[in-house]
């Protein structure tokens, strides 16, 4: 097993980050560009990888009292991950997601994971300050 972390801050509530975070149908926003989304019962979503080109059954679980998201694949255990929000006494948040890779096989490696990681914390914290701007203005 493999696993990955990344953390970020951000100028905005927890709630606020974490409403844009779990909304199924924003995930697109933020997610790797090589990921798509698609509702099914919830918790149950597919997800297609591009990387792969094939589409995965999977779970995805919003747990706002946590302010936690939660997935995993559905049918095989390959893959699973959470992303946590957690407010600071600023007023930021920060957030950390979490990636376990149970199949070597599907782990794209250290560096790959740690840029698309990065690189979603930070298209997140753009939806996020697009939303609090579109709030206040």
């Amino acid at each position: 097993m493999t696993e990955y972390e990344r953390s970020r801050t951000m100028p905005a509530q927890p709630e606020h980050v974490f409403d844009q975070a779990a909304h199924v149908d924003q995930l697109e926003a933020w997610l790797p560009g090589t990921l798509h989304v698609h509702a099914d019962e919830p918790p149950a979503v597919t997800v297609h990888e591009d990387r792969h080109d094939e589409d995965t059954r999977a779970l995805l679980r919003a747990r706002p009292e946590q302010l936690r998201v939660e997935w995993g694949t559905r049918d095989q255990g390959g893959y699973s991950g959470w992303l946590q929000v957690a407010g600071l006494d600023s007023g930021a948040s920060e957030v950390t997601v979490h990636l376990s890779f149970f199949d070597d096989r599907r782990d794209p490696g250290r560096q790959t994971v740690h840029d698309a990681l990065d690189s979603s914390l930070r298209r997140l914290e753009e939806q996020v300050r697009l939303r609090v701007d579109n709030a206040a203005g």
